[in-house]
């Protein structure tokens, strides 16, 4: 693995912060996830908790992102509720991520080891969907 260290958009960060504090409330909506898309416009979303495993906010976001007309984002961040700070991707949503993004960056990492790494670095030698796809005659 090649971790290399990009730069961190606080602002990012803080957005997803402000979402998990006042938007999530309860067990439905546990984390907030925000995006930067290409253009520089941030994105927000929750999960959809629900006891047969509902959508991350990773993956609302995608959505959320869709429908809002922005199909390219360079850096996503989830933050969890009750002040749990940056948590990093699940491993689904990491593999979505991949498939839909694979040069975006994600923010991870603890207080002073907040960091930004390309997701590849959270998912190496990983399957890329697009690879084993038939070409359309």
């Amino acid at each position: 693995m090649t971790t290399q260290t990009q730069h961190v958009d606080h602002e990012l960060i803080q957005a997803a912060a402000e979402v998990a504090r006042t938007r999530c409330r309860g067990d439905n909506h546990t984390m907030a996830a925000a995006a930067r898309a290409r253009g520089g416009r941030i994105i927000t979303a929750v999960n959809a908790y629900h006891f047969t495993g509902g959508p991350c906010a990773e993956l609302v976001l995608i959505g959320t992102a869709a429908a809002q007309g922005a199909y390219e984002l360079d850096t996503i961040v989830a933050v969890g509720d009750r002040d749990r700070g940056v948590v990093p991707p699940c491993g689904r949503c990491r593999q979505v991520l991949l498939d839909y993004f694979p040069a975006l960056k994600v923010i991870v990492g603890k207080d002073d080891r907040i960091r930004a790494v390309p997701l590849t670095d959270l998912l190496p030698e990983s399957y890329v969907w697009a690879d084993h796809q038939l070409e359309a005659e």
